[in-house]
């Protein structure tokens, strides 16, 4: 089954493209830090031959504590990014929680991003691609930890009905019991040949979220030890993308501080992950 290129902004994602880097801290604390992380992997991206799209959330709406910081809101955060997006001179994504967020962030951001939780929304998903299609957007739906891949036809389906084709889908780990993720890497194969017309959406492969151990209390655990290895295990089974979160100081992240990788190891990781890449060609 062919691939379907998917575009972003000047980046496109497809089985004949350079590997995309898709990068950022969880939530957007602060343009500074935005901009910080983003030049960092905007160019280990650039001088490996990379393609990078800049990545953080303006809202995290599925915290696991009423307590645990959210972010900067829809109005500061996407002012945000639009001014890191500029200053960075790349294209970005973000989260959309809410039918009613999906044409303010089309406004600013290249790649509209469905949370795994909510990625059988139909209006989510209808609101995202009417959008991306007004806008010449992208969209960008994370496989429910709760799916098998060919579940992931129905999100296709759904937006194909109101005209948007240029999707990619986001592996980011399957439920296994409780308060465990796994990866089925036979299924990471199967969602790259979805037998979807017009060909199947590119993939993009989640490996710090991938090492999450959800129900561990009001925080959520992790393996970011471990995302170094899926990282490069995806790499080599042919993903189109890879999804990383990362931040000068993990522990003192406000989201995701248990799975975040530290900015510093990320150079080395995206020569590893170059490496086999070009290896696979």
């Amino acid at each position: 089954m062919p691939t379907r290129p998917c575009t972003v902004g000047p980046v496109t994602i497809s089985a004949n493209a350079p590997l995309a880097i898709i990068a950022g801290p969880c939530v957007l604390e602060s343009k500074e830090l935005g901009l910080t992380i983003g030049r960092t992997v905007r160019d280990a991206c650039k001088s490996l031959g990379l393609a990078y799209i800049f990545k953080a959330s303006y809202d995290k709406a599925n915290r696991s504590s009423i307590r645990s910081p959210r972010g900067p809101g829809l109005e500061k955060g996407l002012a945000w990014m639009h001014e890191i997006k500029q200053e960075l001179g790349v294209p970005a994504t973000t989260d959309v929680h809410t039918p009613e967020e999906a044409e303010p962030a089309a406004h600013v951001v290249d790649l509209l991003q469905i949370p795994a939780f909510l990625c059988r929304q139909t209006d989510l998903l209808c609101a995202a691609g009417e959008a991306a299609v007004k806008h010449k957007r992208a969209v960008n739906v994370k496989k429910g930890q709760f799916l098998s891949p060919t579940e992931m036809n129905g999100g296709a389906r759904k937006l194909a009905e109101v005209g948007c084709t240029n999707v990619m889908f986001t592996e980011r780990g399957t439920t296994f019991g409780y308060g465990r993720l796994v990866n089925d890497f036979l299924g990471l194969g199967d969602m790259m040949e979805l037998p979807i017309e017009g060909g199947s959406p590119p993939v993009c492969f989640d490996c710090t979220h991938s090492t999450q151990l959800p129900g561990t209390g009001e925080q959520t655990g992790g393996r970011p030890d471990r995302a170094p290895l899926l990282a490069r295990a995806a790499t080599a089974a042919g993903v189109h993308a890879l999804f990383i979160e990362c931040h000068p100081e993990p522990k003192k992240g406000m989201s995701d501080s248990s799975t975040m990788l530290p900015l510093d190891t990320i150079p080395a990781l995206l020569k590893q992950i170059a490496a086999i890449h070009k290896a696979m060609k």
